[in-house]
């Protein structure tokens, strides 16, 4: 699959995407308008967030056929 770099602008910042047939947005490029220096503050904490790991429970359930509900109900209730 041939990918190709380009940057998108969001309310005047800078992000990469990572495009082919299926578009990719860095996080960590928008974690750094947070907090440039540690920009995985921002994303740890935004993956520990419950409204977060709900959302990926969801989208999981929708896209992997394979996707482990009994499972995923462990994790999201630690």
């Amino acid at each position: 699959m041939d990918y190709k770099m380009v940057k998108i602008k969001a309310n005047g910042n800078e992000i990469a995407l990572l495009t082919s047939d299926t578009d990719y947005i860095s996080l960590t490029d928008i974690a750094k308008y947070k907090d440039s220096e540690n920009p995985r503050y921002i994303i740890q904490n935004w993956l520990r967030n419950k409204t977060t790991i709900e959302f990926l429970g969801v989208w999981e359930q929708m896209n992997n056929s394979n996707f482990n509900r009994v499972e995923f109900d462990s994790v999201k209730r630690k």
